[in-house]
C-alpha cells in the first residue's frame, strides 16, 4: 500500500471512529488501515472514538490491535482513557481499562492530568469509581 493510500484509509478511520459508526470503522479496517495509524492532525482512531463515548468502535478497535495508550493529537488532545473520562463515558472507560490502559497514565507525556483527575472535574462519580476499582490513584486535588 503507497503513503497516499494509508493517509486516504487513515482519514476514513478516524472520521468513522469519531462518529461512532461502527459499520464504516470495520470496513476502514477490513480495507488496510492502521488501527494505530492518526490522521493529519496526529488524532488517533481510538481517541476519536474515547472521546464520544463509541464504546462499540473503541471494542472494534481494540479488538484490531490498536493500542489503548498512544497519546493523540500534537498537544491539543492526550490518550484515549482521559478522553473517556473527561467526558464521563463510563462504559468506554470500563472498555480501555479491560483492555490494558493504564488507570494512571498523565496526558502529555507524563506530566498531565490522569484520566481520575478529569472525571473528577466532571463531575462523573461512577466514572470515578470504575477507575478506583481498576487500581487508579485518588484524584489530585490541585492543578
Amino acid at each position: 500500500m503507497n503513503h497516499r493510500e494509508r493517509k486516504r484509509l487513515s482519514r476514513l478511520l478516524v472520521g468513522a471512529a469519531g462518529l461512532g459508526r461502527p459499520a464504516e470503522t470495520a470496513a476502514a479496517l477490513r480495507a488496510g488501515a492502521d488501527p494505530n495509524g492518526a490522521d493529519r492532525y496526529g488524532t488517533t482512531p481510538l481517541y476519536a472514538a474515547s472521546v464520544h463515548g463509541a464504546t462499540d468502535v473503541v471494542l472494534l478497535l481494540l479488538g484490531a490491535g490498536a493500542a489503548p495508550d498512544t497519546e493523540s493529537g500534537t498537544g491539543s488532545e492526550g490518550t484515549p482513557l482521559c478522553a473517556a473520562a473527561c467526558w464521563g463515558h463510563t462504559d468506554t472507560v470500563r472498555a480501555l481499562l479491560a483492555h490494558g490502559a493504564d488507570a494512571d497514565l498523565r496526558e502529555d507525556h507524563g506530566t498531565g492530568h490522569a484520566p481520575i483527575d478529569w472525571a473528577a472535574r466532571g463531575p462523573y462519580p461512577e466514572t470515578v469509581a470504575a477507575l478506583l476499582a481498576a487500581g487508579a490513584d485518588p484524584p489530585r486535588t490541585t492543578g
